[in-house]
């Protein structure tokens, strides 16, 4: 009889245990909150080589695996062992090769498109003024309100060169050694990050096998399956939506400049470049790649820059409604209220970084969640529920 009464005890007493254990480590954690986030700052410093190396790896290793397949096709059997050596290789060289050619073509144009706008601004300021007077009349309410939203901006903008950006380029200038140094250590960290990616996806495989016996080693077999499970959607969910977004994106980057090309629009690299790379943030990346974009010509010409504003919402419809879900499909299964609400949450938290990979980590977390939620109506016999909800919401995934 005291037996169940010492086992029931004992764990009583290692749950209390565990539960004031747990709560300290928590206070600690809230009450040195500085001082950790202080610690994975340097921890991320050190590692950054093998950051890089992890981000560069992921992002090739589709790339990789395509390479890898055709050789093991083509070559001969006796050249095949080489497979993986090559794919290695060439994956790297194309990811290089993909960075360097777009840098040597957009870079000088964009650069000389810049400069042009920055040495003209003023004189397109006023010609785009004197052609608001011209198209609207000299209304005196009108013409006393944009030259005071003209005088405001100028104002505004001589403030912010005198206190902001002169002080920035004078400290700038001054600390130029350490500008220098953070520059040739990007590099370094970089270029072991390039070495890194090669044993990383060298040994993918390997890798990939020895977390498998991790896992199963320390978790029952029913657990086992579920975490693999699990990081398996991960995996598909994050590649599939960032290399399709990174496609779907170079695509509309194209479509723009060609259509600005064609329909004469001003400074078209510059604006094109902008929106396609703007178009990786989901929801809002059309709109923050859209506006500045129609600002910028329509200094250069009123009329074109309407005319910019209708294409750019064709282009994004035509994304949002062929382009994009050809290319990404629909991974997530997220509505666009939890769409919205994690790019608010993600890029609040981690900034722009944050709003690259809001949409895949939170579809990761709400599908725990609702795998979650079935399996406690599972438990509770109360499974019809979500069978009624499924039929009454059958988009949902």
């Amino acid at each position: 009889m005291k037996d169940p009464y010492i086992k029931r005890y004992l764990y009583l007493m290692l749950a209390i245990f565990g539960a004031i254990s747990l709560s300290i480590v928590v206070f600690f954690a809230v009450y040195r909150f500085r001082g950790i986030g202080d610690g994975l700052h340097t921890l991320s410093e050190i590692l950054a080589p093998f950051i890089y190396g992890s981000v560069v790896a992921y992002l090739l290793r589709p790339l990789c695996n395509h390479y890898e397949r055709f050789f093991s096709k083509s070559l001969p059997k006796s050249l095949r062992k080489l497979s993986d050596a090559l794919a290695v290789g060439l994956s790297l060289i194309s990811g290089l090769l993909i960075v360097y050619a777009l840098i040597i073509m957009i870079a000088p144009q964009l650069y000389r498109s810049i400069m042009s706008l920055w040495d003209t601004l003023p004189a397109k300021v006023n010609a785009f003024l004197d052609w608001a007077r011209a198209t609207f009349g000299e209304d005196e309410e009108l013409v006393q309100m944009a030259n005071q939203i003209y005088n405001t901006l100028y104002s505004e903008v001589e403030t912010w060169g005198r206190n902001i950006l002169a002080p920035y380029v004078t400290n700038l200038i001054s600390s130029l050694s350490s500008s220098v140094y953070k520059v040739l250590l990007f590099l370094y960290n970089m270029l072991i990050g390039l070495i890194v990616a090669c044993y990383l996806l060298a040994s993918r495989k390997k890798f990939a096998r020895q977390s498998v016996l991790i896992i199963r080693s320390t978790l029952p077999p029913r657990w086992a399956d579920r975490f693999l499970n699990e990081v398996a959607f991960v995996d598909r969910m994050f590649g599939g939506f960032i290399d399709g977004k990174l496609v779907d994106s170079a695509i509309i980057g194209v479509l723009c400049y060609i259509g600005c090309v064609i329909f004469r629009f001003p400074n078209a690299l510059l604006v094109s470049a902008f929106v396609g790379i703007t178009n990786v943030i989901p929801f809002f990346g059309p709109f923050i790649g859209a506006i500045p974009s129609t600002l910028l010509i329509m200094i250069e010409d009123p009329i074109k820059g309407l005319w910019f504003a209708l294409f750019v919402l064709g282009l994004q419809q035509l994304d949002g409604n062929v382009i994009g879900p050809k290319i990404l499909g629909d991974r997530t299964g997220l509505s666009s209220f939890w769409v919205l609400f994690a790019i608010v949450l993600f890029g609040g938290l981690w900034g722009v970084a944050g709003m690259l990979v809001c949409v895949p980590a939170f579809a990761v977390f709400y599908d725990i969640v609702k795998k979650l939620v079935r399996r406690g109506l599972d438990k509770k016999d109360q499974i019809h529920l979500w069978e009624h909800y499924k039929a009454d919401y059958p988009d949902e995934k």
